[in-house]
């Protein structure tokens, strides 16, 4: 049973979720650092780290109570997985008419892949190499791709990934087989090891983007060698907050809406690798977290 509808807000009856393995995965199985417990809380997460809590943050449903112009509406909103629940108006997004329903689960990842290519500075002409071919990386390669003139190449250590990445129009190679003198590179991949192969295959001044994250674990990577003398940078990318080059004229409403209008390409439904009726949910979540070939997994109320 919810609580009474407060003044502004909209009850809503969702019909998709989404699970962002990477993430959940390490809040499932209790990695997420003390020191993070504030910063790591989703929207309306209801509970306190360590696991068990009620998290999650792709929900995409319906309008039963609310404004008329939201009413019978399909929304997107940040919120754990869970059948009916009421948020303020101000925390849904619609969802445009041209992207399924079913599609919008990738808001969230598609809204961290955006902020990546702006904090990666991709400009027309450079060569891209993105780390991990998992909804994140792909998502992110493939806005990169759209990039006029650049060489993009998603890398991975599956090969199994490459026929998703050729099937978005996203070009696929092993760490063996990557170019060198790549002017930007991104690892999605939470490996220590992609991140040595992204500095290995730095050109001079190239900027390397750390997307991943860790929880509490660490990371070892080689700081000898010749990274001085290529004068490397090397940035992190997190979607709590908005890219520096952006922030003076994006906030999270506008992030988010262009995240949405842009899952409208209907390729983009390979990066939804199975789905799951809620009711077995709890049965099912740690064998979904656990499995390697899980990309996004959806949730169908």
């Amino acid at each position: 049973m919810l609580p009474p509808r407060k003044a502004g807000e909209v009850t809503i009856r969702s019909l998709y979720g989404g699970i962002s393995r990477g993430t959940e995965a390490l809040v499932f199985s209790g990695h997420v650092p003390p020191s993070e417990y504030e910063r790591m809380r989703a929207p309306h997460q209801k509970g306190d780290f360590p696991f068990p809590v009620q998290y999650g943050y792709a929900s995409v449903g319906v309008v039963e109570e609310g404004p008329p112009p939201l009413k019978g509406k399909a929304v997107f909103c940040l919120h754990p997985h869970q059948d009916r629940y009421r948020v303020s108006a101000t925390d849904v997004h619609l969802i445009p008419e041209t992207v399924d329903p079913g599609r919008a689960v990738l808001a969230a990842n598609m809204e961290t892949a955006l902020n990546i290519v702006w904090d990666a500075g991709i400009q027309p002409g450079d060569r891209v190499a993105v780390f991990g071919a998992g909804v994140v990386g792909l998502l992110t390669a493939w806005l990169s791709t759209g990039i006029l003139g650049t060489e993009t190449i998603v890398c991975d250590t599956d090969p199994t990934r490459q026929a998703i990445a050729e099937s978005l129009g996203i070009a696929f190679s092993s760490p063996t087989e990557l170019p060198r003198d790549c002017d930007v590179l991104i690892n999605a991949s939470a490996s220590a090891q992609a991140l040595s192969c992204a500095i290995e295959h730095a050109g001079f001044e190239a900027r390397i983007v750390e997307a991943s994250w860790y929880g509490e674990h660490s990371a070892e990577i080689p700081l000898g060698g010749s990274f001085h003398s290529r004068r490397l940078s090397i940035v992190s990318s997190q979607v709590g907050a908005i890219a520096a080059s952006r922030r003076g004229r994006w906030d999270f409403n506008r992030r988010l809406s262009k995240a949405l209008q842009l899952l409208s390409d209907p390729r983009l439904d390979l990066l939804i690798s199975g789905e799951t009726p809620f009711s077995e949910l709890a049965d099912r979540y740690g064998d979904i977290l656990a499995a390697a070939s899980t990309l996004c997994h959806r949730i169908r109320y």
